[in-house]
C-alpha cells in the first residue's frame, strides 16, 4: 500500500520537503477496509482523520425511526470523518461504511496536532481542506432549503458524475432526501426530456 496518493494530494497545495514526507509516512497508517465494514459507528469517538486512496465510503446517520440519511460520500483523494467528534472527543451519531473494498490512510488526532505544530505548512493545507468542506456543506444546506428534488439531482449529476457507477440509486436518493421511488420518477422524467 503506497502512501504516494496522499503525498501527491498534499503537494497539490504546497511542495513538501523530504523531512515532511518522512513525517507523513510515519504518522499516517494504512488500512484495508472490506466492503460493508465500518471505520466509524454511532456511539464511537472519531479518533482518526481518514484519507481514501482506493475505494468508496458513505457517512450517514440513522434517525429515531431507523431511516438512514447519507451525509457524504468519499472516493479516491477525498477525506472522510466526523470532524465534530474528532475535535470534541465526544461520541458520534454518525456511521462511516465502505461501499467497496478500500484502502485508507488514517492519522490520529494527537499526530495531526503534532503535524501542525512541527510542520506549519500542514496547518495551512488542512485549513484549505476544511474551508472547502464548509463551502460544500453550506451549498448543500442552501440547496436542501431552496431547490426541488429534481434540481438537487441534476446538480448531483453535474458535480459527481464519477459516483454513478459506484453508488446505488438507493444511496443517492438518501443523500438527496427523497425515496428511491421518487428518484426513479425524476430520472424517467429527465430521460424523456
Amino acid at each position: 500500500m503506497t502512501i504516494k496518493p496522499l503525498l501527491d494530494y498534499f503537494e497539490k497545495y504546497l511542495p513538501l520537503s523530504e523531512e515532511e514526507k518522512s513525517f507523513v509516512e510515519e504518522v499516517f497508517k494504512a488500512r484495508r477496509v472490506k466492503r460493508r465494514q465500518f471505520i466509524l459507528q454511532e456511539g464511537d469517538v472519531c479518533t482518526h482523520n481518514t484519507f481514501v486512496t482506493e475505494g468508496c465510503f458513505r457517512m450517514y446517520m440513522i434517525d429515531e425511526r431507523g431511516k438512514e440519511h447519507n451525509l457524504q460520500f468519499a472516493i479516491e483523494n477525498w477525506w472522510i470523518g466526523d470532524i465534530g467528534s474528532f475535535h470534541s472527543e465526544e461520541p458520534t451519531k454518525l456511521c462511516i461504511e465502505a461501499l467497496e473494498n478500500s484502502i485508507v490512510f488514517q492519522i490520529k488526532k494527537e499526530d495531526q496536532l503534532k503535524l501542525f505544530v512541527e510542520y506549519p505548512k500542514f496547518n495551512r493545507i488542512f485549513r484549505v481542506f476544511t474551508e472547502n468542506a464548509l463551502v460544500s456543506a453550506q451549498r448543500r444546506i442552501l440547496q436542501n432549503i431552496s431547490s426541488t428534488a429534481e434540481e438537487r439531482y441534476l446538480d448531483f449529476l453535474e458535480r459527481y458524475p464519477h459516483f454513478f457507477n459506484r453508488i446505488s440509486n438507493v444511496q443517492i436518493a438518501s443523500y438527496l432526501g427523497v425515496t428511491p421511488e421518487f428518484l426513479s420518477t425524476i430520472r424517467k422524467k429527465i430521460a424523456k426530456s
